[in-house]
Formats: structure tokens, C-alpha cells, sequence
């Protein structure tokens, strides 16, 4: 089971990182949003026009989204089912303060080929400053970054030490597939 950041006053305002990068993925794109939770990512891509798969194995969670338009809910246990997506290919997938390894490849196989992925969250060290601190639920030093290069472009990719209310040392990755076309606009 995936160790949980302890919780802090939650924000409904999308990651800086995903914010940043969120004009790689087109109106109209199906999102994939893994461990949506709240569903802050989720409402931002819809609110953007994006058609999103929220997925979260909390049904209070997903219950709070039922009615937003452009977001179908999925309750999924991500760690405990197989892959729930076979066949089904995203425009873009999106995971913040979400790691469970074995489905990394999985991701790799439904992201379109000119896909967009933006991911960020927690990396070895962290447990100096609070939770998570299991190394199974922290990423290796340039593990997004090795990942990316099987398949993807990487755009930008960041790892390191992060201050503000809650130091925490994180990786964040934008990558696109191959056949995005080249170069994509920076934001």
C-alpha cells in the first residue's frame, strides 16, 4: 500500500509544475489523472477542456467530482487490480504525490504517441522532512528521468530540495512521446 504524505491544508489549486506545463496538452485531450484524489488536476484540465479520467480508489473522493462536467470518476485500486486501462490509450497523464512502480510501464503503453506526461513527487531524502520516509514510496535519484528516455522527449525535469510551508525533496518530469511535434512551445 502506497505510504500517504501526511495531510496538510489542501490546496484546490493544481501543482505549480503541472500548471506550468499544461499547455502541452490540447483542449479536447483525454487526461488521465492518477490518485486524483481532491480532483484538483482533474477540475483544471476539464476547466481547460480536457476530457478527464479521474481515477482514485476513495469513492468519497470521486463522488465530490460526479458532477463537474468533462470528468468521469473511476474507483480504483491502483495497487491491488491490474492495469484498468487495457487497450485505452490518454492524451496526457497527469500524477502528482503518486508512486507505485509497477505501473510505470503501464503508463508508458497508454500515453498516446505524441502524449504529454507530467509528473511530480517525492524523492529519496524526503524523510528528513516528514512523510513519505519509506524508500519504496520515494523516488531514486533520476528514476522519472530514466523512465522518460525509454519512450518519451523530456521537456524539463527537476529533483531536488523544495521549501515553502512543507520542505520535501521531489522529481518532476514533462515529457512528450516521440511523435509530438518538435520542439513543443515552452511556457
Amino acid at each position: 500500500m502506497t505510504e500517504r504524505p501526511h495531510r496538510h491544508a489542501a490546496s484546490d489549486a493544481p501543482s505549480a509544475w503541472v500548471a506550468r506545463f499544461a499547455p502541452l496538452v490540447a483542449s479536447g485531450a483525454r487526461v488521465l489523472d492518477l490518485a486524483s484524489g481532491r480532483g484538483r488536476h482533474a477540475l483544471f484540465f476539464a476547466a481547460r477542456g480536457a476530457r478527464v479520467v479521474a481515477v482514485d480508489r476513495d469513492p468519497a473522493l470521486l463522488a465530490a467530482l460526479a458532477a463537474a462536467p468533462g470528468i468521469e470518476g473511476r474507483i480504483v485500486d491502483l495497487e491491488t487490480m491490474d492495469w484498468p486501462f487495457p487497450g485505452e490509450r490518454f492524451d496526457a497523464i497527469v500524477a502528482v504525490h503518486y508512486l507505485h512502480r509497477p505501473l510505470l510501464p503501464h503508463l508508458l503503453h497508454s500515453l498516446a504517441a505524441d502524449g504529454v506526461v507530467l509528473y511530480e513527487t517525492f524523492a529519496a531524502g524526503n524523510g528528513a522532512y516528514g512523510r513519505p520516509s519509506n524508500p519504496d514510496f520515494l523516488l531514486t535519484p533520476g528514476e522519472l528521468l530514466e523512465l522518460a528516455r525509454a519512450k518519451l522527449t523530456v521537456v524539463a525535469f527537476e529533483q531536488g530540495l523544495v521549501g515553502g510551508d512543507r520542505p520535501a525533496v521531489i522529481q518532476r518530469l514533462a515529457a512528450v512521446g516521440r511523435e509530438r511535434q518538435w520542439p513543443p512551445p515552452l511556457p
